[in-house]
């Protein structure tokens, strides 16, 4: 779920702004593989790639779990809509809330288009201040459910 992603994207630091912290490259280091430079026309590549790059690439978070921020998008399972849904009441959230319902995830600027879409996390390797900055673990977006682009992916989980 999108909860349960974020969860795991934070790796126990709550509140911060990135996956590893507050600042973007903490001591000059590259955290992530995001777009360096004004997007689309010019990447820098500082940190090393230009599209994707291999799992293990950079440090990974308090967790342990490698590139969970820039890299590809990653699907959640929940539907995807604009806005979360209020709690049930002012005082509590659900344990694991899940977001969204079907019908509210078709883009209403697009009624024309019937295709759900579904919560992607994490930002990718085209995401660059000057354009989307959505490798922070709170940003979210929705994706039509028949996309394939090289720069979205999912993440294998294993329950216990």
């Amino acid at each position: 779920t999108e909860a349960e992603w974020e969860f795991a994207a934070r790796g126990g630091l709550d509140g911060a702004v990135y996956v590893w912290g507050d600042e973007f490259t903490p001591k000059g280091q590259m955290m992530a593989n995001t777009w360096q430079g004004e997007f689309p026309w010019q990447n820098f590549k500082e940190d090393g790639y230009e599209g994707t790059s291999p799992v293990g690439s950079f440090p990974p978070n308090g967790y342990g779990l490698f590139d969970m921020a820039g890299n590809v998008w990653e699907w959640t399972q929940d539907w995807y809509s604009a806005q979360h849904e209020a709690p049930p009441s002012p005082c509590c959230v659900p344990e694991n809330p899940r977001g969204g319902k079907l019908e509210l995830s078709y883009d209403p600027a697009q009624p024309h288009i019937t295709i759900p879409r579904k919560v992607t996390k994490g930002g990718s390797h085209l995401c660059a201040p000057n354009y989307c900055l959505r490798y922070r673990p709170a940003a979210r977006t929705g994706e039509m459910i028949d996309s394939s682009t090289c720069h979205l992916g999912f993440r294998c989980i294993v329950r216990v």
